[in-house]
C-alpha cells in the first residue's frame, strides 16, 4: 500500500476518507451510467463536501435526467495535472445513486465559474448529488509525466 500524500489519512486505516481526500485534489471526472439501455459517460466537475460527490454536468445533453435515481459510476485521476519528476497516479472510482441537487451558495461556491459553452452550445449547468459506496483507489508507481512529442 503506497503511503499518502501530505495531509491525508493513511491509506491502510482510512480507505473511504483516504479516497475522498484524493477526489478532491482533481476537480473533474467521469461519471458512467446507461440511457435507453446504452452506456455513456461524460464529463463533470466535482466537489467533495460531507462525504458526498457533487456534480456539475452540461444540462444540453440530457445526462442529468438519465442520471437522476439511476445507479451511477464515477471517476476521477491525476493523470493531466502532473509535471515531470511526478510518477505516483492514482485514480479513485466509487458506484452510489446520483440525485438531483440543487446547490445552495456554499456549494455554488465550491464550484467556482462554469464553462460558457459545451460542444458549441451556451453551458447549462445541472447538478447531482452522489454518496459514494464501494469506493476503490488504485495507484500506479514509477509512470513518468508524458511529454508531447512532434513527428519530425
Amino acid at each position: 500500500m503506497p503511503t499518502a500524500p501530505p495531509g491525508l489519512p493513511d491509506p491502510s486505516f482510512a480507505t473511504d476518507a483516504y479516497a475522498l481526500g484524493l477526489l478532491a485534489r482533481s476537480p473533474y471526472g467521469r461519471i458512467s451510467v446507461s440511457m435507453r439501455a446504452l452506456p455513456f459517460v461524460t464529463v463533470a466537475r466535482h466537489v467533495v463536501r460531507d462525504g458526498r460527490v457533487l456534480l456539475r454536468l452540461h444540462g444540453g445533453f440530457g445526462y442529468a435526467a438519465a442520471c437522476d435515481g439511476s445507479v451511477a459510476a464515477y471517476a476521477a485521476d491525476n493523470l493531466a495535472g502532473r509535471t515531470e519528476g511526478d510518477e505516483s497516479v492514482w485514480t479513485v472510482q466509487f458506484v452510489g445513486t446520483a440525485r438531483a441537487l440543487e446547490p445552495d451558495a456554499a456549494d455554488l461556491e465550491l464550484f467556482g465559474r462554469a464553462p460558457t459553452t459545451a460542444d458549441g452550445a451556451p453551458f447549462v449547468p445541472e447538478y447531482l448529488c452522489m454518496e459514494p459506496q464501494f469506493i476503490t483507489v488504485h495507484h500506479l508507481e514509477g509512470v513518468p509525466a508524458r511529454q508531447v512529442a512532434h513527428a519530425g
